[in-house]
């Protein structure tokens, strides 16, 4: 089916394109989101009058998402989870895990701008994509931890193995210097 594109579309084409998509890509996304016409004689003659209207409109919400996504980029959102010793997650953060973090920090990001390179399945440092506009992405950075207080060790740089095996390493030192404090008495009594 041929379609014109009413806006920038990633991997397809620009606005005011006219390309040839499968029928239902075109019949179940990109005409019900408003994103591309049927490519007919009438609708391409009520887009070249549309044109400039929609050049325009198109300027003014790429100026907002590069405002907003100026004051994003680079940000970084804890997200508390529960997980095993290991570091391994008890599920999964989401794309609406991630957008919730960025509203309660008061920005607007709704979970379908959120694009997850891989899922996230285990405690640490992750980067994320937002795509504000079309033409417009920023990076943030999900701080995924079991607790506030873990989150805080994680952005200085430590990672949760390190910090296991420090307190490892700290138990160990802990029961060494209690075995030769015993095994120092022992020799005294004899």
């Amino acid at each position: 089916m041929q379609v014109i594109l009413l806006q920038r579309v990633a991997k397809l084409g620009q606005m005011g394109e006219v390309v040839n998509v499968k029928d239902g890509y075109a019949r179940n996304f990109l005409l019900p989101q408003g994103k591309a016409l049927r490519a007919n004689e009438a609708n391409i003659k009520s887009f070249e009058v549309k044109k400039a209207q929609l050049e325009l409109q198109n300027l003014e919400t790429k100026k907002e998402a590069e405002a907003v996504g100026a004051k994003l980029d680079g940000q970084t959102f804890v997200v508390i989870r529960s997980a095993s010793d290991a570091g391994a997650l008890y599920g999964s953060v989401t794309t609406r895990d991630a957008a919730d973090a960025a509203t309660e920090a008061g920005f607007t990001v709704n979970r379908a701008q959120v694009v997850l390179d891989r899922p996230i399945k285990d405690l640490g440092l992750h980067s994320v994509s937002v795509v504000l506009h079309p033409e417009v992405s920023v990076r943030i950075t999900l701080n995924v931890a079991r607790s506030p207080e873990e989150a805080e060790l994680q952005a200085a740089g430590k990672s949760i193995q390190e910090l296991a095996a420090e307190a490892e390493a700290a138990a160990d030192f802990e029961i060494a210097e209690l075995f030769d404090d015993l095994g120092g008495a022992a020799t005294e009594d004899a």
